[in-house]
């Protein structure tokens, strides 16, 4: 009967040996990662002072390459179209109406664009960054990515927490918002990213158990809903010693630096 009452674990088995295997593939092709830190939501991180619109933008791309070691990696920061709005009267609101991306990456004749979301929140658009200068940094990787190409952008997702940025990937995943207006009032909800909160979590994990950083450093920048459930990641992460351990052997095949 005990049996029963016995809590599911955070991630599946498969996107656990997934998560350790895409950081053993990044480790393999890149150079550097010990110099990596887990960037945190704070000043010292984003010294940026009365920005904002495109301006924030494109002070917050420099400095998320500066964290990701990629400062020197040549490409163009793009503004794609605004989303058309929702709302166009009070009482009216178009369903399902088109939305860009959060972000692109592409390589054009010009070289590397990286584009971005106008709509998004700083902190999305921090998150949005890393994603795709993880796409810049894993698509000269002479291997594909585990499981072949189909897994690319779930790597990427994981890739985004290779460079430190975790807490922005978890705390961008899952966005709900309420409005109330004069004669309206409702919710909204946006996802972004293609892996699921438990899922960046548990990478996030991997990233902090490699690098020796604190649970509770954590915690403390995450979602009030996501504290738990990062307790329980670094449980199961921990109880991967031997996968941990092979992470911390793994030599790079001289890679590109990050």
């Amino acid at each position: 009967m005990a049996g029963w009452f016995q809590r599911r674990p955070l991630v599946s088995s498969e996107f656990a040996d997934f998560a350790f295997d895409c950081f053993a593939w990044m480790l393999r092709n890149t150079r550097g990662f010990h110099s990596l830190e887990l960037v945190v939501p704070t000043d010292e991180f984003f010294p940026l002072k009365n920005l904002s619109g495109d301006e924030l933008a494109v002070a917050l791309f420099e400095v998320v390459k500066q964290h990701a070691g990629m400062s020197h990696w040549p490409c163009r920061l793009e503004r794609q179209q605004r989303d058309p709005e929702q709302w166009v009267a009070s009482t009216v609101v178009v369903k399902n109406a088109p939305a860009g991306p959060a972000g692109t990456f592409s390589r054009r004749q010009e070289g590397v664009v990286i584009s971005y979301n106008p709509r998004l929140d700083p902190a999305s658009l921090v998150a949005t960054f890393a994603h795709e200068l993880a796409h810049y940094l894993t698509h000269g990787f002479p291997e594909e990515p585990p499981g072949g190409e189909a897994n690319h952008e779930f790597a990427t997702d994981v890739g985004s927490v290779f460079l430190g940025f975790g807490l922005f990937a978890a705390n961008s995943c899952f966005q709900f918002n309420q409005f109330t207006a004069l004669d309206s009032r409702g919710w909204s909800y946006r996802r972004q990213g293609y892996l699921a909160e438990p899922d960046l979590l548990y990478a996030l994990a991997i990233f902090a158990a490699l690098r020796g950083v604190a649970p509770d450093r954590v915690r403390a920048h995450l979602k009030p809903h996501l504290r738990g459930s990062y307790k329980r990641a670094c449980r199961e992460v921990a109880a991967r010693g031997d996968r941990l351990e092979l992470l911390k052997s793994v030599k790079s095949v001289l890679g590109p630096a990050v």
